[in-house]
């Protein structure tokens, strides 16, 4: 990768980011319920630390939680971007992020916390060759890929209003979603995150009940999926930002399911201590609900599979064990 990232417009300020972590009230969004104090789960699989350009969050903020709530296993995935002058973009070095994860591992392990060294990328299709040569000469143990919205996008705060007025459902979205195909086809990762995270960027202009009524549109993301054998991400920041549900939401996991779809990943996706494991409960919900009883991961070999909790599991899609 290239010199330090360009402090300019495309930049995301950590403390707007942090702020988007932070659960909104309830006179200024939909109720839900509480999305705090998970414990006794197997895995948050989506952690940002300082590490990341828009967390100030020390890994053993998060270690000293899990230990605590019995979050037997985490995995740090802090932002790489490959666009110059994109928040991530040469923020630390490969080595710098390697080092203070394992080191956090080994000083954890004795608590029962076990802290995985993995990243979330920033999919952008003019760098996919960057990102491959990347990938192939640097060793994670567990590597989403997402697509984000940054200052040049048509959904950025400046834009999104004038973006969506007088266009079609279908024309609003596939921006987005045509990247989020193409990080797919591009079989570089193993989960893709936050599938259809656009929608935070969306309210009010278009609504998730808006989105949830076309699921025609999620078809291609669902099948290219299943056909690569990558994951679905539930990712429970949604429960903490303007949409108020996972990304994606229940019906798109089970539809995902149907389709034949069975590798499924969940995480909080915190930048902030007090999101640690946030919506986890929910979250674990979701893919129970779906009719799947593990979560897809990996510890830097080959995939491995973790079983949800007993009190999770479900006897048919959409109807807890009891």
């Amino acid at each position: 990768m290239r010199g330090q990232p360009q402090r300019g417009a495309g930049v995301r300020s950590r403390r707007s980011e942090a702020e988007l972590d932070r659960p909104r009230s309830r006179a200024a969004s939909r109720p839900i319920g509480p999305t705090s104090q998970a414990s006794d789960l197997p895995l948050d699989s989506h952690l940002h630390t300082n590490l990341s350009p828009d967390s100030d969050v020390p890994i053993d903020a998060y270690a000293a939680q899990a230990a605590q709530r019995r979050i037997a296993e985490l995995a740090i995935t802090d932002h790489v971007d490959f666009a110059p002058g994109t928040p991530a973009f040469d923020f630390v070095p490969f080595t710098e992020r390697e080092r203070v994860v394992r080191d956090a591992a080994e000083r954890w392990a004795p608590s029962g916390v076990a802290i995985r060294f993995g990243v979330e990328i920033t999919y952008d299709r003019r760098y996919e060759d960057d990102i491959r040569r990347h990938l192939a000469d640097h060793a994670y143990d567990y590597v989403i890929g997402s697509v984000h919205v940054y200052a040049d996008s048509p959904f950025h705060a400046n834009r999104v209003g004038g973006w969506t007025a007088g266009r079609a459902l279908p024309e609003i979205v596939a921006p987005y979603f045509d990247e989020v195909l193409r990080a797919i086809r591009s079989g570089l990762f193993d989960t893709i995150g936050h599938l259809d995270f656009v929608k935070r960027y969306l309210v009010p202009h278009v609504t998730p009940e808006q989105l949830a009524r076309a699921p025609e549109l999620y078809e291609p993301l669902l099948l290219a999926l299943v056909e690569t054998g990558t994951a679905l991400e539930v990712n429970t920041s949604g429960l903490r930002q303007a949409p108020r549900e996972t990304y994606p939401a229940a019906p798109v996991v089970e539809r995902f399911r149907v389709l034949g779809g069975t590798r499924v990943s969940a995480g909080s996706d915190a930048h902030r201590a007090e999101a640690f494991a946030a919506g986890l409960e929910e979250g674990y919900g979701v893919v129970a609900a779906a009719g799947i009883s593990e979560l897809a991961f990996r510890r830097g070999g080959s995939s491995v599979r973790v079983t949800l909790p007993k009190r999770f599991l479900v006897n048919e899609p959409g109807r807890a064990e009891t």
